[in-house]
């Protein structure tokens, strides 16, 4: 299997997961600060154009972080990352969600609207007056995490999950365009100091 890879938080989150799962993906760099992924060869692959996206040995073509994840779990399922049983992976999910669309998902557009607004304001439609709300949207979500992770290692509970390696390749992001964690949160802080020195972490950087 081969990777469509590039900089940014989407692909380091499905290296991450490959790492964890054990997962040997050819990696095939793509030039998003260049936009070859809104290029016609490209959106041939993946029609939405974003990054990472996967290719099966069989030409099939596999787009979404989440949804790429998902698929390496079904391939490899050992080690588990999103459940052996049904509530298991249904917990599982639910706070991965609860991570994306509290947090991931305002941080990434906070950036693309203001830091990132000269590479994507030609590629997609951006919002460069709700960049600071977005923003403060994501940091009242960690704020919202770190009160419920009390008392558990990791962000869906005991076990390391795919909510934790969604949620790593975001803060590793945001801590570089200048949204950081919060240190007054201690629960999150801590919870960054153990993941983000994980092997599957730094050796993917």
């Amino acid at each position: 299997m081969k990777l469509l890879n590039s900089i940014g938080p989407n692909p380091h989150l499905v290296r991450i997961f490959a790492k964890e799962k054990g997962v040997d993906l050819e990696l095939v760099p793509v030039d998003l600060m260049g936009g070859e992924n809104r290029q016609d060869a490209y959106k041939a692959k993946n029609p939405a154009g974003g990054l990472p996206c996967l290719e099966l040995d069989d030409g099939t073509f596999i787009s979404e972080t989440l949804v790429i994840c998902e698929y390496l779990e079904d391939i490899q399922p050992e080690p588990v990352l999103i459940g052996s049983t049904p509530e298991e992976k249904a917990n599982t999910r639910m706070w991965t969600r609860r991570a994306e669309l509290a947090v991931t998902a305002p941080m990434a557009d906070g950036f693309r609207y203001s830091e990132g607004l000269p590479l994507f304001k030609d590629r997609f439609r951006v919002i460069p007056e709700a960049a600071d709300g977005l923003k403060a949207k994501a940091q009242d979500g960690l704020a919202f995490l770190d009160e419920q992770i009390a008392g558990r290692d990791f962000i869906a509970g005991d076990d390391f999950s795919l909510a934790d390696v969604l949620l790593i390749s975001f803060l590793i992001f945001g801590g570089s365009v200048g949204q950081p964690v919060d240190p007054s949160l201690e629960n999150i802080a801590a919870w960054y100091e153990r993941v983000s020195n994980r092997p599957s972490v730094t050796e993917t950087a």
